[in-house]
């Protein structure tokens, strides 16, 4: 036992509590660099109760029992638990998760229990999980499934674009009145149903926006979408994401973020999104 919790104390969340006797506990991040609070990390343990390793699997020991860099004893290791942690406020650890959910994303390496914690800090969020689908388009892409309100959707998605970097932005948000689980009450991830089709894939909308839905094909090489096009089941990823704010900038002369492209997603979306916007130069609401 490295650390422990008088439960009868915890409020909300039971944690895994704070490391006890001569331990020593670690949240880092990839960099093996000391996170802050409320920010997730790989749990690291050590102290003078450290295992050497296990027994006749040298290369296992030595991928998790790695040097220690907090301290000054030379030769002093800690273990790298695999386990996904964060340290709370009132400095208790809290267990997020496994490590082995780390997916790679347009060669990104992306923590899917990063993106669910940002997902659940969210106050219109009550549960949620996160999965790489490669069952949806020519890429495999993140989809999240939220416990919400019906019509939070787009409320989730304008507050997670301020929590997370652009690759880290789920390609669709699914709202749903629970989360599949086992029968050992364990998520099913499994069970996690694709996302609905666009309903309006097919309106052509008014002239400005087909002029967006022409912006849009050039960048994914598709022709003829309508204004239910969606960017990112189409193919489109960050990278093209940047090229199509690009290239609206230079359509319609309004400085137009990246993160737009990922709070629209669709043509008519991306559209609305623009419309509150001003051009710069005669100071007109694009319409």
């Amino acid at each position: 036992m490295a650390t422990a919790c008088l439960v009868s104390d915890a409020v909300g969340k039971v944690p895994i509590g704070r490391p006890v006797g001569n331990t020593s506990a670690y949240v880092l991040d990839r960099w093996m660099r000391s996170v802050g609070v409320d920010e997730p990390g790989e749990l690291f343990l050590a102290g003078p109760g450290l295992a050497w390793g296990y027994l006749g699997r040298s290369g296992v020991t030595a991928g998790v029992f790695v040097p220690n860099p907090f301290s000054s004893v030379p030769g002093d290791r800690m273990y790298a638990t695999g386990d996904m942690a964060r340290w709370r406020p009132d400095g208790e650890l809290e267990f997020l998760g496994r490590r082995d959910s780390q997916v790679k994303v347009r060669g990104f390496r992306v923590e899917l229990e990063e993106i669910e914690h940002a997902l659940r800090s969210l106050a219109m969020v009550q549960d949620a999980a996160v999965a790489l689908r490669a069952d949806l388009g020519p890429q495999p892409i993140l989809v999240a499934y939220v416990v919400a309100a019906a019509d939070a959707e787009q409320t989730v998605r304008r507050e997670l674009v301020n929590l997370l970097p652009d690759y880290m932005i789920p390609a669709h948000i699914v709202v749903m009145e629970r989360l599949p689980l086992t029968v050992n009450g364990k998520l099913d991830r499994n069970a996690l149903p694709a996302p609905p089709q666009p309903h309006d894939a097919n309106w052509r909308g008014p002239e400005d926006a087909r002029a967006i839905a022409q912006v849009f094909s050039e960048v994914l090489g598709k022709p003829d979408l309508g204004m239910g096009a969606d960017f990112f089941q189409l193919g489109g990823n960050s990278f093209d994401a940047v090229r199509l704010a690009t290239k609206l900038r230079e359509l319609l002369d309004i400085n137009i973020p990246v993160k737009l492209v990922f709070r629209g997603r669709t043509v008519a979306g991306i559209a609305r999104e623009i419309d509150e916007l001003e051009r710069p130069i005669d100071g007109r609401a694009f319409k």
